[in-house]
This record gives structure tokens, sequence and C-alpha cells, in this order.
């Protein structure tokens, strides 16, 4: 199923030799503006379309960065995605799997994880996302559901043993419950994936950190969140930005005047 572009989003940038932050996560060509501007761009592909919302990546069926095909990947065991596999230490209990899958659905179906995109020189991906704060509640039911299950590595992002196509332990890497290599909430969230997130001190709500999973019909609180993260980063903010902004509309008055 092919989505058709339908949603535009708050995006915020610099002059164009510096680095811009976008509220969309989705956004691939830059304005040419000389100092900040406040600019609606094309962000995501637009809604999901009809699926089972019980097993989709369904908060971001009406607004997502990723396909259809994508979020049904995101529920396989091992998915085409990354052909990473959940079970390298013995079957992963569901509600802990359930978490990586949100997980996975948050960073490939969101369009709010832009002011915490990182441009990388890897071999295997250009940019990475570093240091979102994921609300604490999210981190602390992530580690508790996930405890008990098996693994045999902190860091999921690198050291695996690919040599079957999917990903294995490393000769000498035992396999111990999660709390033997993550043993705080804090561990499991900031170091399984090389400081993708880091848990916040703000709870679920506070317009401050970001939410893994949400109910679509409430809004996706995130929006908030990646504006707010947004202007932070960008220092002036929307409100330095509005005297300029309304400068420039006059003077293009007078100039067409």
């Amino acid at each position: 199923m092919e989505i058709e572009p339908a949603t535009w989003a708050y995006v915020l940038t610099r002059n164009p030799t510096v680095t811009s932050w976008f509220i969309g996560r989705c956004s691939t060509t830059e304005p040419t503006g000389q100092a900040i501007v406040l600019v609606l761009k094309l962000c995501s592909r637009g809604p999901l379309g009809d699926f089972k919302e019980a097993v989709r990546c369904s908060p971001w069926k009406k607004n997502a960065c990723c396909s259809v095909n994508t979020s049904q990947e995101a529920h396989k065991d091992v998915s085409y995605l990354y052909r990473f596999n959940w079970d390298h230490c013995g079957p992963m209990k569901p509600a802990c799997k359930r978490h990586f899958i949100q997980d996975t659905c948050l960073y490939e179906c969101s369009p709010n994880l832009g002011p915490w995109i990182q441009e990388v020189n890897q071999s295997w991906r250009r940019e990475r996302i570093l240091d979102v704060p994921l609300c604490k509640e999210d981190c602390e039911s992530w580690w508790e559901d996930c405890r008990t299950s098996y693994t045999c590595k902190n860091n999921w992002h690198k050291g695996w043993n690919w040599t079957s196509g999917s990903n294995e332990c490393p000769v000498k890497a035992a396999c111990h419950r999660f709390d033997f290599y993550f043993p705080t909430p804090a561990a499991l969230c900031n170091e399984i994936w090389s400081h993708s997130y880091k848990v916040s001190n703000y709870s679920r709500g506070s317009g401050r950190c970001i939410q893994m999973w949400f109910d679509p019909a409430q809004g996706n609180p995130n929006e908030e969140v990646a504006r707010f993260y947004a202007e932070a980063m960008n220092g002036a903010g929307l409100y330095g930005a509005w005297p300029l902004l309304l400068g420039l509309a006059l003077m293009l008055l007078l100039l067409l005047s």
C-alpha cells in the first residue's frame, strides 16, 4: 500500500549554513532563510491507513513517518527491517517484547524525533537519534517487564555475531537476566541503544518527555515535547522570531505597494 503525503508540521531552522532542528523528523529539504524563521514543511507520509490497531503502530496511524508495511514488520520476531532476533537468549517474554515493538514503532514512525537526530558517518546508517528524553514511567515499566527475560549484552547496537543472517550472541558472551546487564531502569534505557534514549526525570503528560506509546484518540503528546526542545535548542525560540517575522512582512508589503 502506497501512502500519499498528507501531513504538514512546524519546522524551526536557522541560517542554512548552521545545523537545523526539525520538529518533523521526515523533513528532507532545508529552507533558505537567512535568520530564524517559522515555516511549514511537508513532514510525514500521512495516515497509516486501515489496519488492526491492536497489533500495529497505532499511535501514529494519522501521522506517520513509516509505511504500513514497516509497521507490520515492526511486530515480527525477525523482520526485514534489521534482521534482529529478540529471542537470542531463548524466548523473550511477551510483556518485554511489547516494549521493543513500541520502541521500534516510535523510532520508525514518529514525526517528532527531529530535535534529537544527529548525522553520523557509519556504514549502516547516516543518522541516529541521541539522548531522546524518555518519560520515566516508560523506562521503569520497560525495565520491570524485561528484567526476568534474558540477553547476553548491554549494548545492542554493536558486537553481535551476524554470520547466520541475524544477530547471535558473540563467543563467550553468556546469557543472563536483563537485570544482570541492566541493573537499573536507567541502565536499560540509556545503554541498550548507545544512548539513543536518556531517561527523563519528567513524567508522562508533563510536556517535557517523549512517550513511547500513547492513545491517539487523545492526541499526540510528543508534538508539544518536540516543539519545546526544538525552540530551546534554537536559542531564541519562537518568541524571539516573531519581531523579525513581523519586520520582514512589513518590508515585503512596502516593496509590493
